[in-house]
């Protein structure tokens, strides 16, 4: 019988691990009474440098129950890093894992699905919304535009699909090497191939707490994907660059002409535009060029992309 876990990453989730816990342990139980998953599997919880008492309440979970793990991060490293520490660690002692959010606002019910899927011999199996109704229509329109542009830009992502996924041993195997520091899980998981799924589910409110992904996560969760995957912004100055400088010519060529003819009306309004307009490009230019830099700055150093300090499953294991 399969083992599945469950890898959830948390940050100051205080308000909503007593309600998360209690209603994947239904779940989890309710799979394994059926058969489908071992009495092995278990419920992962990544504390990600929470500031609150996260990891105090996933320690007691533990205390109470062998089915909920632990893995507390040395220092906060964010979301994609915790989850991809709790991926890590689970692929050790799992045939399956699923990761979701600790907000609950991915339907629970889609784990059975993403189960039933696995046993039909999927290596991946997406979580996808069926609707985007909770969200604002800005959100709403974002979303949609950040797919597209990521498409746009050459990565293979999933259109309103987040983290909330199946991956099998052998897909988590071919995951575990891609080496990249910066990382962008929805934009590598479907570079690795294998058999693949959807499961559509509604997404609900959060039932408690605060989002951890405010406006300005966001767009730099967004910067993040497109610079992780793709050189065609550079590309894309190369070519705005060429169509500037052959405009110059032209206007070059438009002065001489009218200097010649005598016609010699003072352009102030045209220079100052051109004045801001190339200097602000310049700039956004400089911008571009200097977050690629960076991410190879970042890649050269090779540092490690988190620090595991605790695992309290694998304390359990020994004490056995």
């Amino acid at each position: 019988m399969n083992t599945v876990w469950l890898v959830i990453p948390c940050y100051n989730e205080k308000e909503v691990l007593p309600e998360t816990s209690r209603q994947l342990k239904e779940i989890m139980e309710g799979l394994m009474e059926k058969g489908k998953i071992s009495k092995e599997s278990k419920i992962a919880f990544v504390n990600d440098g929470s500031k609150d008492t996260t990891w105090n309440i996933i320690s007691q979970l533990h205390d109470e129950n062998p089915i909920f793990a632990g893995i507390n991060l040395a220092h906060n490293r964010g979301h994609q890093n915790a989850l991809f520490a709790g991926l890590m660690t689970a692929k050790e002692n799992s045939d399956a894992v699923i990761s979701q959010d600790a907000d609950f606002q991915d339907d629970v019910a889609a784990i059975e699905e993403f189960i039933d899927k696995f046993l039909e011999g999927k290596d991946i199996v997406y979580g996808v919304r069926s609707a985007r109704e909770t969200d604002t229509h800005f959100k709403r329109g974002t979303a949609h535009l950040f797919y597209k542009i990521m498409n746009a830009m050459g990565a293979d992502t999933l259109e309103d699909h987040a983290d909330y996924r199946l991956m099998s041993k052998r897909a988590l195997e071919a995951l575990s090497e891609y080496e990249e520091v910066n990382l962008f899980l929805r934009g590598i998981v479907p570079m690795i191939g294998f058999e693949t799924d959807v499961v559509y589910y509604k997404r609900h409110e959060r039932f408690a707490g605060e989002s951890k992904y405010p406006l300005k996560k966001m767009l730099a969760f967004a910067v993040e994907g497109i610079t992780s995957f793709s050189i065609k912004p550079i590309r894309i100055i190369t070519a705005l660059g060429f169509v500037l400088f052959s405009m110059s010519i032209l206007l070059l060529v438009y002065f001489f002409v009218t200097w010649l003819v005598g016609y010699t009306v003072a352009g102030w309004t045209t220079i100052v535009l051109s004045v801001w307009g190339i200097g602000g490009l310049q700039l956004l230019a400089l911008g571009v060029i200097g977050e690629y830099i960076g991410k190879t700055y970042m890649e050269v150093k090779a540092r490690p992309r988190y620090k595991i300090e605790r695992v309290l499953y694998r304390e359990e294991k020994k004490n056995n």
